[in-house]
């Protein structure tokens, strides 16, 4: 025994001049002007004083084998630089030195120590292990910082929904027809892993995660893991623009800018759900992966704040006023989220992530709650639109464009808006317009009026509000004709904006042909009202043979008659030329005839010079009206 306590301070001086050689080399190596051939030999001579440690070791009993841990590992602190920047020798001899220092502890916890000696080493030895866990969590960030991999969305295969999105109308405006197309990009073309730590770096990673976990911190570990993490997430929201603002604050945005932060939210949860989180899970599980639940733990703490985030601004759009113009962006906001949920069901899987579940659950009410809100208020707007002064000429009201180009506009959700404007017991969700009962809806659907959808319902109720505005607005006018006139153009706009829409389907062919009777009918009646008086000049009653006085009158006052119709209707407007041409040609057809035929009956009976115009003369003039100029025969400035 005394021989062996005679060779322990040889051996520790042996391990003393090992150690002072191993920081030489690393200081050395540390020098950015070497050769390779420099390096080379430094590498194997680190490689060999790395086996005269190991073997040095193994002849030294529990405090000796302290001793020399303790010294390799407080070396390494007096070096203020990172282990792992002097390449894979380095870190290895590190990781085997703190695992050595591990298994001592379990050693010596298994011994059941009784004396204070003893209990002193195992002291010390936990002392050295905290230094070491301290250490390789230092180097465990550093790694994770210094290995980052850029991610630069703007090179991805999205298409930007702020590029794509028409500008949101207001009342009266006519942007919808000028809208692009919704983004419709597949799923699978969002859904793929990157790198966003070099992948070479993985193993050392996992290497100091195991290690921290098994020697029994993992927290700190974790929570070194989650901090770098965080920031990372934070960081990209940067990127992408997605600021932090609270609630108010979204709530004090103007419209503009509010809208264009609703189509950077939309893209970004996209990115960040299906390729950033995706990515950042499938990081979390290679270093992980092999500690059990851990990895979920990590995953969720670096990434909760970073979704409730997100999900905290989708809260303040809904509950901000519920305007028209908000319809379109929350529905988006709705569907990218409802689509996004099964993604995020199974990011958050574990318990930890239970609130960001909930959270977007909630979320997603709160956004059909507002859908629905706005819809309202869409019908509300046009219910309670009014007008102090009649369009000019009796063309198609701004309303009447806005309402169609905004139901067109809402046919690309109609999955969505199906499910929103009906309970899930199987009833409304929302009130139709007084006009559409029960029994109208029964009677329009044997009829293939519609497909009996709450959207159709809904739409169809909408239409009906519109209708009864452009009632309202008809009365404007004071001219009876000009009355009809209105009701003919709108009436027929929203016909045809049916017909040749995505709305037609969910109109159906008998509201069509119903509204198609409507607007001809309107046709029939400005006929009636207008010429039926002016007509009536040129009917024979009695005999035929009236004196000269009596046809003279009879003449002048058709002429002063046609002559006030040209003044007058060559200001109205029928905007529509099928709908111009048609009309022309119908009052032509019984203005005309009826005039040749009085003409030819009498022209013995009279002078030419009493005959103002010809047949043909008039029949030009039919050819003016509707055009939405003001002429006069006087002066008709003939094109």
């Amino acid at each position: 025994m005394g021989e062996y306590d005679a060779e322990v301070p040889e051996l520790e001086g042996e391990e003393n001049l090992i150690a002072a050689a191993k920081q030489i080399v690393r200081a050395l190596g540390s020098k950015k002007n070497l050769t390779d051939d420099a390096k080379k030999i430094l590498a194997e001579l680190g490689t060999q004083l790395t086996t005269m440690t190991s073997i040095s070791e193994n002849e030294v009993d529990d405090e000796g084998r302290l001793n020399v841990i303790q010294e390799k590992i407080m070396s390494w602190e007096t070096d203020q630089s990172m282990q792992w920047d002097f390449g894979p020798d380095e870190a290895n001899e590190y990781i085997n030195s703190a695992d050595e220092l591990r298994k001592l502890i379990e050693k010596l916890e298994a011994m059941c120590l009784k004396d204070d000696g003893e209990k002193e080493l195992l002291r010390r030895a936990h002392d050295v292990l905290q230094t070491a866990m301290a250490r390789l969590e230092e180097e465990f960030k550093h790694v994770l910082i210094q290995n980052r991999q850029p991610f630069e969305p703007e090179h991805m295969s999205f298409r930007s929904s702020e590029d794509d999105a028409g500008s949101m109308i207001s009342l009266g405006d006519e942007s919808f027809e000028e809208s692009q197309p919704r983004d419709s990009s597949s799923r699978n073309s969002e859904e793929y892993i990157v790198d966003l730590v070099h992948p070479v770096t993985i193993p050392e990673l996992r290497c100091i995660a195991n290690l921290m976990f098994i020697s029994g911190y993992g927290h700190e570990c974790s929570q070194a893991y989650v901090s770098v993490r965080r920031d990372a997430l934070d960081e990209f929201l940067l990127i992408l623009e997605m600021e932090k603002l609270s609630i108010e604050d979204v709530l004090k945005l103007e419209w503009g800018s509010l809208n264009s932060k609703i189509r950077r939210w939309v893209r970004t949860m996209k990115i960040f759900v299906r390729v950033y989180l995706a990515s950042e899970k499938c990081l979390f599980e290679q270093i992980f992966g092999d500690l059990g639940t851990a990895n979920l733990v990590s995953f969720t703490e670096a990434s909760k704040a970073s979704m409730l985030r997100l999900l905290n601004f989708g809260e303040a759009v809904s509950i901000g006023p519920h305007k028209p113009e908000k319809l379109f962006p929350i529905l988006d906001m709705y569907e990218v989220l409802a689509d996004l949920l099964p993604d995020i069901d199974s990011l958050y899987a574990d318990e930890a992530g239970a609130r960001v579940r909930i959270d977007c659950r909630e979320v997603l009410r709160r956004f059909g709650d507002s859908v629905r809100a706005a819809f309202l208020e869409f019908e509300n707007a046009i219910s309670t639109s009014t007008s102090t002064n009649p369009i000019a000429g009796g063309g198609i009201h701004p309303l009447t464009k806005y309402v169609m180009n905004y139901l067109n506009g809402l046919t690309g959700y109609r999955e969505t808006l199906n499910f929103l404007l009906k309970d899930h017991d199987g009833e409304d969700a929302m009130p139709l317009s007084p006009d559409i009962t029960p029994s109208t809806e029964e009677e329009n659907t044997r009829e293939g009026a519609c497909d009996g959808s709450p959207l159709a319902l809904h739409f169809r109720s909408v239409a009906s509000i519109l209708e009864c505005n452009l009632d309202d607005k008809a009365r404007l006018y004071r001219d009876a004709s000009l009355q009809h006139i209105f009701l003919m153009n709108n009436i027929h706009y929203m016909a045809q904006k049916v017909v040749n829409s995505n709305l037609q389907s969910i109109f159906g062919d008998g509201w069509i042909r119903k509204h198609n009777w409507k607007f001809q009918q309107h046709e029939i009646n400005y006929e009636r009202t207008t010429w039926s008086s002016i007509l009536a000049i040129l009917k024979e009653e009695g005999d035929s043979s009236s004196s000269k006085t009596l046809l003279k009158e009879r003449f002048r006052n058709f002429y002063i008659a046609f002559e006030e119709v040209y003044r007058t209707q060559t200001a109205w407007l029928i905007p529509n030329f099928n709908l111009r041409e048609d009309l022309r040609i119908s009052t032509s057809l019984k203005v005309i005839q009826a005039y040749r035929t009085f003409v030819g009956r009498h022209t013995n009976h009279i002078s030419d010079k009493h005959i103002k115009y010809s047949a043909d003369d008039l029949q030009n003039y039919l050819l003016d009206l509707f055009e939405g100029s003001q002429r006069s025969l006087h002066n008709p400035h003939r094109r």
